[in-house]
């Protein structure tokens, strides 16, 4: 079914004008505030950035048709580097900037951005909300100008083993702009956002920071991602405000003993994993407000909205949005593959992207339930982490014979068969060497994967259990009673 939206509210341009970052994101009274990283900074001083950082890649050699990869913290330093890249006309690649250098390394062999942009500072302290970044483009002689039209490319859920490259063309953008247009309940000018999501992400990058400044609506990142450093960054400002997270944030203020009062709170929305049943009920007891949901994507953005929580666990398609259940799996009608290169029938074809995300559509009222995902995709945190890359990392590391690599619990636990598995019937040796294996891995993955991607538990057994046909058992409970 396709849902048309609001008829009355003008539609953005289905082309891509060549100056749409001036006209779409960064227009408006020059002293309108549109951004807080720590100190609010209005759209004269955003300009003044965007062109300061237009400046540097432009001396880096990024021209129109070029390409440039931001290993950025989020940051006001980030937000500026990224319109300046779209507004000289280039392709800009995101990359986490939580991914070791291990990673990055390979994302840029993979993808060869002819500029590279990083921070002249160090990483942020963990749990801030934002970093100070002085982005610094330098040019790499190998790089490649851009091979497609595309405006953004993004990794799905890292940058080795089966991760998709994602790409999206501005005017695509500009669509989902559009449609957080045409949500009524979405913030509009005059409120204001809190968020939560890392804008180097689909819901904080689309949701928050660009529809943001084309709404009008100031944005604000919390100092520190703690209960009280969220709560306090929502009760500094008297105007209306909407809070966008995933659902781990939700959870953390749900649980809060004793919040203060927040008049000006006036919804919390989440999206990027599924939300525990008591969830909405639990978040609305505290704070008098409801928590919305979102569906959505990479490759698509926004998809389905609940943002009152009247329906959940159903959500509503956003305008010209249409979805059909194909074997359990939901299907998104998708014009063109947004997968870059070679088009995998098995992600997208005849017009249709598969999701891999189990689900259901009502005939009569075009609602869609999100049941989970039908592949090897996880989320850790509200962060993407596919099992395949860390299970193609594990079986690769010296001296690991073979890896399985599941998600149980909340957490990825990880079962290893080393090519020299202790064999002495001294316990202590036996303990003694396993806990040499065991520190050995876990600083190669150190290296090699970002935090939030490496197994919390890591099982070594004599050999991984396999089924009657010769397959590895991924079943958690099966490879758990086949621990000692």
């Amino acid at each position: 079914m396709t849902l048309t939206g609001s008829p009355s509210l003008p539609a953005l341009p289905c082309g891509t004008p060549h100056d749409w970052v001036d006209r779409f994101l960064l227009a408006g009274p020059d002293d309108q505030e549109c951004l807080r990283f720590g100190a609010p900074v209005d759209r004269a001083a955003l300009r003044a950035l965007v062109a300061e950082q237009a400046a540097r890649l432009t001396a880096a050699g990024l021209a129109r048709g070029g390409t440039a990869a931001l290993r950025l913290a989020p940051s006001l330093g980030y937000a500026a580097a990224l319109l300046a890249c779209w507004q000289l006309g280039a392709q800009a690649v995101l990359l986490d900037h939580r991914l070791t250098d291990h990673e990055v390394a390979l994302a840029v062999e993979r993808l060869a951005p002819q500029v590279l942009v990083e921070s002249a500072h160090g990483p942020a302290a963990a749990m801030r909300g934002f970093a100070e970044t002085d982005p610094v483009p330098v040019a790499r002689p190998d790089g490649r100008p851009a091979a497609t039209g595309h405006a953004l490319v993004q990794l799905s859920s890292g940058s080795t083993g089966p991760a998709k490259v994602i790409a999206r063309t501005a005017a695509d953008l500009l669509r989902e702009l559009d449609c957080y247009a045409r949500l009524a309940a979405f913030p509009k000018a005059g409120e204001r956002v809190v968020l939560l999501s890392s804008v180097v992400h689909v819901l904080g990058l689309v949701g928050g920071l660009l529809n943001s400044l084309h709404a009008r609506v100031p944005l604000t990142v919390p100092a520190r991602m703690t209960t009280a450093g969220i709560l306090a960054a929502v009760a500094e400002d008297d105007r209306p405000t909407t809070v966008i997270g995933v659902p781990f944030h939700a959870e953390l203020l749900a649980g809060a003993a004793a919040p203060p009062p927040l008049p000006q709170l006036r919804r919390m929305i989440v999206a990027g994993e599924l939300v525990r049943p008591g969830l909405p009920a639990a978040f609305t007891a505290r704070y008098g407000v409801p928590l919305g949901t979102m569906y959505g994507m990479t490759e698509r953005g926004v998809i389905a909205t609940d943002l009152d929580g009247t329906l959940h666990p159903e959500a509503v398609p956003v305008h010209g949005t249409e979805l059909r259940e194909d074997g359990g799996e939901l299907h998104l009608a998708m014009a063109a593959s947004p997968y870059p290169g070679t088009t995998d029938p098995g992600r997208w074809s005849d017009g249709w992207l598969h999701t891999r995300d189990a689900g259901r559509v009502d005939p009569a009222t075009g609602r869609v339930t999100v049941l989970g995902r039908r592949d090897s995709q996880v989320s850790v945190g509200g962060l993407k982490v596919d099992l395949n890359e860390v299970e193609h990392t594990l079986a690769s590391l010296p001296g690991v014979r073979e890896a399985v690599v599941v998600f149980a619990d909340g957490a990825i636990e990880a079962y290893l068969a080393a090519e020299a598995h202790p064999t002495t019937e001294d316990a202590g040796a036996t303990d003694r060497a396993g806990a040499d294996q065991a520190g050995a891995v876990r600083a190669a993955l150190t290296r090699e994967l970002a935090a939030y991607k490496r197994p919390r538990q890591l099982t070594f057994l004599p050999a991984l259990p396999r089924t009657a046909t010769g397959k590895l058992v991924r079943d958690a409970a099966a490879l758990r009673a086949a621990a000692p």
